[in-house]
């Protein structure tokens, strides 16, 4: 089979399940966790490592940012036979005591961004693989720590000039954070018959600037790589429930 022509691998080269995330150097960090893990392939935002978690063959995907380059990434593993995909991401609180480095297991996702609607009408659900959620949610259960489990939103931008009324509209609706891609990896995700999954690290307290709290994380402030670390061996664990 041909190489893809964006995340540049063949079927031989990506493992059935696959964990994606938005950050290129966050898919080194995942691969760490690897055993023998090797670059396949490296092309724009897209980082592939391929190796073995507990003697069953796993990958890793970086897809930058938004929905648009991650839509790509789902696609073109589904064209390489993938089966299976967590998105192990980064959000920003949507309610107040969801503390940095806490985890966010998304059940479902609000579809504010534009690339899944190019797909299927927003009345679509973007919501998670039951097997995957409950996996995820198990292995989080054993780990003594606070986690939390609900609905985020997806969106194309922080920097509208109504965000603040926007954060409000969707804190008072329940939402537990918000990301860029979620909701396009299960919209298109389902579409395609792939089974998916997303956890989420909070990086930014609810009303909190968004350019400190990035800030803080481009920092690796540590509570932060910790819950990005939980996040990693959680999707592993799912992946290989």
């Amino acid at each position: 089979m041909n190489k893809q022509p964006h995340i540049g691998v063949d079927s031989s080269q990506i493992a059935p399940r696959v964990i994606v995330c938005g950050e290129p150097d966050r898919a080194n960090r995942i691969a760490a966790l690897f055993d023998h893990a090797e670059l396949v392939a490296e092309n724009r935002e897209y980082r592939v490592f391929t190796g073995r978690y507990q003697g069953q063959p796993v990958s890793v995907c970086s897809t930058g940012i938004g929905a648009p380059s991650m839509i790509i990434a789902v696609e073109e593993l589904k064209l390489c036979g993938v089966t299976d995909v967590i998105r192990v991401g980064s959000a920003g609180a949507m309610q107040e005591g969801i503390q940095l480095g806490e985890l966010i297991v998304a059940e479902g996702a609000v579809r504010d961004e534009g690339g899944s609607k190019a797909y299927v009408d927003a009345a679509y659900p973007a919501y998670a693989s039951f097997p995957l959620l409950k996996a995820l949610d198990h292995y989080l259960a054993g780990q003594d720590v606070r986690y939390h489990v609900g609905v985020v939103r997806s969106h194309d931008s922080f920097y509208t000039d109504d965000e603040e009324a926007l954060c409000q509209y969707w804190n008072r609706k329940g939402i537990l954070g918000a990301d860029m891609e979620t909701s396009a990896l299960f919209t298109v995700g389902r579409l395609r018959g792939l089974n998916v999954a997303s956890i989420l690290n909070n990086v930014v307290l609810y009303q909190q600037d968004v350019q400190e709290g990035v800030g803080q994380y481009v920092d690796e402030a540590q509570v932060m790589m910790a819950g990005e670390r939980l996040a990693s061996y959680a999707a592993l664990e799912a992946l290989l429930a």
